[in-house]
């Protein structure tokens, strides 16, 4: 029960996050979005870390767990709201969402049994990645704008390359999570982001922030730390369990997109997010 309510949990904290990132991205740049949010998210994080148990330790044995999780996330991070900035929210979300695949198929790596059945809805998931990836298009009248069409690709390549920096990312939190608190978990990788991307854009002068942008860059940084400790919880009972369901955000965010700023999918697109959206549910059931 506790890995189905913190992948839940982490489905909507990171829905939220991802239109929230798709709007401000476009205001300051994915850059930009990406320092605040690591900066608020050190800001939350830190005080929690403190209030609910020991300060993360870097140890011989967490070291590689601490490095997957810094180096992933904040790539991964980079490379989803440069795919939001120049594309659309529900294409790139779903292209990232099968991070929960990928982190599922580390914990097989590991040691967690992989079935036939959860092998063939893995090819169901590749199949709808393809779908989503590749099929760009005006989803209003069918006609293909060349640089429109390269845009959406573009962006689609973000989200896939996101998706597997992801996986690995989320993965080594799990793994973290075993020795530390959520927030403990989570914090290592608002540091690396805060010390790796904010400052450097901030003393180099190219740091921006508007008025309009600043209420959500709060509410990105906030969501992504709650999100990512109700992963951590729920992963200390299954990572696989967790992290498909907390790849139903793709869902969420599509539908929110659709409804928030009218974004509308082809009809091979929508074939792909559906693909998707069944291969996680599958994946889940039959984990």
């Amino acid at each position: 029960m506790i890995s189905i309510l913190g992948g839940l949990g982490a489905a909507l904290c990171w829905a939220t996050a991802s239109v929230l990132s798709s709007r401000a991205g476009r205001r300051i740049g994915s850059v930009s979005t990406t320092a605040w949010m690591m900066l608020v998210g050190v800001a939350v994080a830190g005080p929690l870390a403190f209030a609910t148990g020991p300060l993360p330790e870097i140890t011989p044995a967490l070291l590689p767990w601490y490095a997957g999780s810094a180096i992933g996330g904040v790539v991964g991070i980079l490379l989803t709201y440069r795919g939001f900035r120049m594309g659309k929210v529900g294409v790139v979300a779903a292209l990232v969402s099968t991070e929960g695949a990928i982190a599922a198929a580390l914990a097989v790596v590991a040691g967690e049994k992989l079935t036939l059945p959860v092998a063939i809805v893995l090819v169901i998931l590749a199949g709808g990645v393809a779908l989503v990836a590749f099929a760009a298009g005006d989803a209003e009248t069918g006609e293909h704008n060349p640089d429109q069409v390269r845009r959406e690709r573009r962006a689609a390549l973000y989200g896939a390359l996101a998706a597997l920096v992801f996986g690995v990312s989320i993965f080594s939190t799990a793994q973290l999570g075993k020795s530390l608190t959520p927030f403990a978990a989570v914090l290592p990788v608002r540091v690396a982001g805060a010390i790796g991307v904010f400052i450097p854009l901030a003393l180099s002068g190219r740091l921006q922030l508007t008025r309009r942008a600043a209420p959500m860059v709060l509410a990105i940084g906030t969501l992504e730390v709650l999100g990512n400790a109700s992963y951590v919880a729920g992963s200390s009972q299954s990572i696989a369990i967790t992290a498909v369901l907390g790849s139903q955000f793709a869902g969420i965010a599509a539908i929110a997109a659709f409804l928030l700023f009218q974004e509308r999918l082809s009809v091979r697109q929508r074939s792909g997010v559906v693909a998707i959206a069944v291969g996680v549910a599958a994946l889940t059931l039959l984990r």
